[in-house]
């Protein structure tokens, strides 16, 4: 082990470093090029020293459980579909000096402009080219240069708004650019949840540091975004769950005031961007875009997306609509531009680059590409047009040997870019009561605003688990780390929102249609699978009391069941677990809809049901399963429909769960108290209905056919009777969004529930039949259907 020097006014940290060992030639965070620990880190090693293991530990976890309770997390990506995890976090932060991250300040913003000259010149003028300064096929063959886009200037003037780089650090310890994320930058959302996650461990410590605050560049992003809108719709543009940084999308429309919208939500109107909503078409004139360009519009981009917008390129045409970033920038991306970029410093700047890239070369140039032949034991080699160096799904530290990538033949074509292998630079992890040194890579975020570019003071670092081929992808098992920026005085605490003593209600947006929808079907299958769910129990319980299943009280049971589609072969049935999936596909659409409590009691309903898949027996196992079940599926209605603010969500919310238990309710009700029906059957109607007690109460008799008609049918004061629903759906229709063009089905929608209403409220028990069911099922299908003709087209 190399002997690091410490200062003598520090406490001993030996135990905490033992072994902390920097590979020969590697730069290091704690320690500089000459084994001195860099004195920032000392208060932070001091103080956690002076925690001890087990009280680190404690801390850890605390951080780990803020991270779940918020529902943070990652996608990770297989060949059959992703699946959600714990976001990753590194529990020690890496820490750099304020003197450190001005030189990255200084060089960022610099490079940031650069990007924006040469993309202004690739998709306007092209002199570059012309000049011989930019090889044509560097462009012509690049799938991200965007030959609809070429001659369109954006609204705003830029075309790009928001930019994230990767650095490195040199070993002698200056840094280095290792990628350009020009496209739709991810990450700015994870780092705030990092430095929230590193608040909650570090509680009794942070507040005392003068580490800078990252809301405020989140707040002048915001207002930079409301000045280029025309005051109409600001949103952010998501791909959609399926993204593996869909939580960030969420996390970032939630705490910036923003829309959430996927492409369906948009339409084109004679050259302007619309959104689709519960009141009409509304205007929109800023996007931010967090989807791949290609994908964005199918007319005139890739053919084959399903998740853009078709004639998103014409409105931005007629200069109706701005994105962030504009269509097209992701060529700056590419691998191999990055050998032109010192040069074209000097050309459009009249400055050399202050941060260097990862020495690169462009294999179409001869003296490069002898070079690069000569040196092939020595260089990671990869496609010319390859987009990103590194990507979260690409990188890998090889310690000593550089950058993953495969010598190619001798015989190339021009079509290589030749990169030098580096060793990328570690920074201390805790493990097992010491840090030790684990590769990273800095991902540092910029922010255009009316004053010129915002740095993140901090952003995140990944970090590799160590050992040959350590990976810094998080879908390989890498982890992520908040990033502080120390200054040695006191910093701002610059907030989101600059006085708090005041404040400005922020207007709701009007509901996209595609939200209406999900929101509305999330009602509905939340309470089919509820139904279904106290309709298996009650199998369950009379094969565990001993009732035989041939019964005919069980075989009617059984019957019903088969006609919802339950196969009672199974212990768990498939319908089941379909609709609670359907549940939480709808749920994930409109994550930003709701309270994380009740995403986390959604996702606790899921671990749950996938534990119960192998275990669940028929019988009492089966029959206290599904009371399991009910609880959590009730916990998490409970926190939607009771925690959800009244908006408009809330409402179709309400209106499709109210609707579908009026459904539900209407067919058990046909089902078990019909004249033929077998003995007990009402039993298992009231106990379906949850209103065993209730009915004790109110009726001296044992139930029968009109008790329960009058308790679960017509009894305006039950909860659980089809009478109850209807009242409700009554009152949730005068307050739906009125769109002007549909006033008149409006009218016809609540003439349809009113009609049910006062057929309900003028019959008794006795005069009900069994086509009285018939008709009620039928205007509750038909209300459905003028629902989704008005709001969700």
């Amino acid at each position: 082990m190399p002997q690091h020097e410490q200062r003598t006014d520090q406490p001993d940290l030996s135990n905490l470093l033992e072994g902390y060992a920097v590979p020969k030639g590697t730069a290091d965070e704690l320690f500089d090029a000459s084994g001195t620990m860099r004195p920032v880190w000392h208060p932070f090693l001091s103080y956690l020293n002076g925690l001890g293991p087990a009280r680190c530990e404690s801390r850890f976890h605390r951080g780990n459980q803020y991270l779940r309770d918020m529902g943070v997390f990652f996608r990770r990506y297989s060949t059959q579909s992703g699946e959600d995890r714990d976001w990753p976090l590194s529990h020690v932060p890496v820490l750099l000096h304020d003197s450190d991250w001005a030189q990255i300040e200084t060089g960022l913003i610099q490079r940031a402009n650069l990007l924006e000259r040469v993309v202004a010149d690739i998709y306007g003028p092209q002199r570059l080219v012309r000049n011989g300064q930019l090889p044509a096929e560097l462009l012509a063959q690049n799938p991200e240069w965007l030959r609809p886009m070429v001659g369109i200037r954006p609204r705003s003037g830029q075309f790009l708004q928001h930019l994230a780089f990767e650095l490195g650090r040199n070993p002698d310890g200056s840094w280095f650019v290792l990628g350009d994320r020009t496209q739709a930058p991810s990450g700015a959302g994870f780092a705030l949840e990092n430095r929230r996650a590193s608040a909650h461990m570090y509680s009794d410590f942070f507040p005392d540091t003068n580490v800078h605050r990252l809301a405020g560049f989140f707040r002048r992003f915001r207002d930079a975004l409301r000045g280029m809108s025309d005051g109409d719709t600001l949103a952010i543009l998501t791909p959609g769950p399926n993204n593996d940084a869909y939580f960030e999308h969420v996390f970032i429309a939630r705490y910036l005031g923003l829309m959430l919208l996927e492409g369906e939500d948009l339409t084109v109107h004679n050259g302007q961007a619309m959104v689709r909503t519960v009141s009409g078409l509304k205007p929109v004139s800023m996007l931010w875009r967090r989807m791949d360009a290609q994908f964005a519009d199918p007319l005139e981009l890739n053919e084959a997306s399903r998740i853009g917008t078709p004639g998103m390129v014409s409105a931005i045409r007629s200069g109706s609509l701005a994105l962030s970033n504009a269509l097209g920038s992701g060529v700056l991306e590419t691998r191999a531009l990055m050998a032109f970029l010192p040069r074209l410093s000097e050309i459009l700047l009249g400055q050399p680059l202050q941060l260097p890239n990862i020495a690169t070369w462009w294999c179409g140039d001869p003296q490069a590409r002898a070079y690069v032949q000569k040196n092939i034991h020595k260089l990671a080699l990869a496609p010319a047009l390859a987009t990103g160096l590194p990507h979260d799904s690409n990188i890998s530290a090889m310690g000593p040997t550089g950058i993953s990538g495969e010598a190619q033949p001798d015989n190339w074509d021009g079509t290589l870019v030749g990169q030098e292998a580096v060793s990328l630079s570690t920074t201390p992890c805790y493990e097992n009561g010491r840090l030790v040194p684990r590769p990273m890579v800095l991902r540092v975020f910029l922010a255009r605003t009316p004053t010129g570019w915002a740095v993140m003071p901090g952003g995140y670092a990944r970090i590799g688990p160590g050992g040959e081929n350590s990976a810094l992808s998080m879908q390989q098992g890498g982890s992520v780390a908040d990033v502080w920026v120390v200054s040695d005085t006191d910093v701002p605490r610059d907030p989101l929102v600059p006085n708090r003593d005041t404040y400005q209600r922020v207007l709701q947006g009007a509901l996209p249609s595609r939200a209406a929808d999900n929101l509305f079907w999330l009602g509905r299958y939340v309470e089919r699978a509820e139904s279904t769910i106290r309709l298996i129990r009650s199998y369950h319980r009379r094969i565990s009391e001993g009732e035989p299943a041939h019964s005919r009280r069980l075989q009617h049971l059984a019957a019903h069941l088969d006609r919802l589609g339950v196969d009672l072969e199974q212990d768990l049935p498939d319908v089941l677990r379909d609709q609670i999936s359907a549940a939480t596909h709808c749920a994930s659409k409109v994550r930003d809809r709701f309270s994380v409590d009740a995403w986390v009691a959604l996702s606790d309903l899921n671990r749950t049901l996938a534990g119960m898949t192998k275990t669940v027996r028929a019988g009492d196992d089966c029959a206290r399963a599904m009371s399991v079940l009910l609880r959590k599926l009730s916990g998490f209605g409970g926190l939607v429909l009771e925690n959800m603010y009244r908006s408009s969500g809330w409402r179709f919310l309400e209106f499709g769960r109210a609707l579908e238990r009026a459904i539900t309710l209407n067919d058990v009700l046909q089902s078990f108290t019909a004249t033929d029906a077998p003995n007990g059957s009402l039993d298992l109607a009231i106990e379906y209905g949850d209103s065993i007690s209730t009915h004790q109460r109110l009726f001296l008799v044992d139930p029968n056919r009109y008790s329960v008609l009058d308790l679960m049918l017509l009894d305006l004061s039950n909860p659980r009777s089809v009478l109850f629903q209807i009242d409700i759906l009554c009152s949730l229709v005068p307050d739906l969004p009125l769109n002007p063009d549909h006033t008149a089905w409006r009218e016809t929608l609540l003439r349809q529930i009113t009609a049910v209403q006062q057929f309900l409220t003028g019959t008794r028990p006795e005069g009900i039949e069994i086509s009285d069911f018939d008709d009620i099922r039928q205007r509750l299908f038909e209300l459905s259907t003028s629902l989704s003709s008005i709001y969700m087209r």
